[in-house]
């Protein structure tokens, strides 16, 4: 947790000493050491801090894994406030899967690593969302970093019934099994 922390104070002082510089992605890792998550740290900088950091989702002349701080004038920051309670309550309720892509905790994703599964908003926070249970869920860090403050709407249970029956067998046994082993506890009680 050091290391993170280290990271988030180096990218702050690169960003203090290049204001209004357009800085890449690479730029920013080198700067955080390697840390494999630092985009999240400047998340942080961004939301908790209020540090007018903007990419190519913010600014039109920006390209995709550009950055700049815009500005040495701080926004009214988001403090954390989402319970030790809250988030285990949340991943449970979650099955502990991220609820955009499907993984869960420990599996293996397409780069590779071992998912790990934080906690993201439904409604952001910089668009009116709360810290109320009912308003996060389980996200894994790649999608959390994708979600930007956009949600994919959950599809109804008629059109996702209608994509499993058009699936091969083969790959409809697929869904039950994962069905089977994501709700063990559902299944054996209906046996």
């Amino acid at each position: 947790m050091a290391e993170l922390k280290g990271s988030k104070t180096k990218l702050r002082a690169y960003f203090l000493a290049h204001v209004g510089e357009v800085l890449s992605y690479k730029q920013l890792q080198d700067v955080a050491g390697g840390v494999a998550e630092f985009g999240r740290r400047i998340r942080e900088l961004r939301n908790e801090e209020g540090w007018a950091i903007v990419t190519h989702r913010d600014k039109d002349d920006l390209k995709p894994g550009e950055y700049m701080l815009e500005s040495l004038k701080q926004r009214p920051a988001f403090a954390r406030n989402i319970s030790n309670e809250t988030r285990a309550c949340v991943l449970d309720r979650n099955g502990y899967t991220c609820q955009m892509c499907g993984l869960a905790a420990g599996d293996i994703d397409v780069q590779g690593r071992r998912v790990r599964l934080c906690i993201g908003h439904i409604v952001d926070k910089s668009a009116g969302g709360s810290d109320d249970p009912g308003n996060l869920r389980a996200l894994c860090t790649k999608c959390n970093e994708g979600a930007s403050n956009v949600t994919l709407p959950r599809p109804k249970l008629i059109k996702l019934l209608a994509q499993v029956r058009r699936a091969t067998a083969h790959d409809q046994m697929k869904v039950l099994r994962w069905l089977i082993k994501k709700f063990p506890s559902k299944v054996s009680k209906r046996a």
